[in-house]
This record gives C-alpha cells, structure tokens and sequence, in this order.
C-alpha cells in the first residue's frame, strides 16, 4: 500500500458506521460549496469556523450526536477532531456529501 492509499484509509470515515437517528448534520464546506446546494436540513459552519459553534442560536447540545461532512471527508476528519475536543460527546465523519447523501437516502446502504 502506498503512503497515499494509507493515509485516505487513515483518515477516511469506516462504511459500516452506523449513522445515528436525530443527528445534526453540519457541511463544513466552503461558502461557495454550501451555495452549489447541499443535504436538506443540514446546517453551514465552513471547518475554519467549526470552533464558534457555541455561536450557533439555537445553542447544540454536547449531548445531540453530529454528522459532519465535506466534499471528500478530508475537511470533516478535522471537523470531527475539533468538535470531540470541545467535549461533543458523539461526532461522525460522515465523508463526502455524495456518499453520505445516498447513505441517507438508503440506510441499508
């Protein structure tokens, strides 16, 4: 295996993980990304801003499981960490938003 193939499988969300009922999604993509469309009922932080979510009215509970997702999980990896760090208890690298939006839209996916 590569050093390149490592590091995706390194950091790349596992397919198995289950994906929890009632969580909040979060796009941490850029602006101009989340203007190009998204999955319907998320919400915009851009991963550089992901540390002001205590700025988000209405206020998320550390509690309240968070799916995080980019263009290719890179971005969510590091979403992820940054919000585990600030004592959200479950938070999940969801991917990228294709793949995340067809495992919404087939949970058996």
């Amino acid at each position: 295996m590569n050093p390149f193939e490592f590091l995706k499988n390194a950091i790349m969300p596992k397919p198995a993980e289950p994906l929890p009922e009632g969580a909040l999604l979060i796009d941490v993509r850029s602006p101009v990304e989340f203007a190009g469309g998204s999955i319907h009922g998320a919400i915009h932080i851009p991963v550089d801003r992901i540390h002001l979510i205590n700025a988000h009215k209405p206020k998320i509970d550390l509690s309240r499981p968070i799916v995080v997702f980019c263009a290719s999980g890179m971005r969510s990896s590091s979403a992820r960490r940054q919000l585990l760090s600030m004592g959200y208890e479950t938070v999940i690298n969801g991917g990228g938003i294709s793949n995340l939006s067809i495992r919404l839209s087939n949970p058996n996916h």
